[in-house]
């Protein structure tokens, strides 16, 4: 079940490195950049915390798509 994202998209819309956004939202800069790759899918409550950050919807930055 792929889970494609904009995250990139609204982190250079704040002007935030991957570092500075996983400080806003309580996690890694490893942990950001793997999720805007596509190599980790973020628990509910770390994809509220970021939709919150980017005041954004979370259906705005992941992209539920099925197989």
């Amino acid at each position: 079940m792929p889970l494609n994202n904009r995250l990139k998209e609204y982190r250079s819309k704040l002007g935030v490195n991957q570092q500075e956004m996983g400080a806003l939202v309580g996690t890694s800069r490893q942990t950001i950049s793997q999720i805007e790759r596509g190599d980790y899918s973020p628990s509910v409550t770390l994809a509220l915390k970021i939709a919150k950050v980017c005041d954004a919807s979370v259906e705005d930055i992941f992209i539920y798509t099925e197989d």
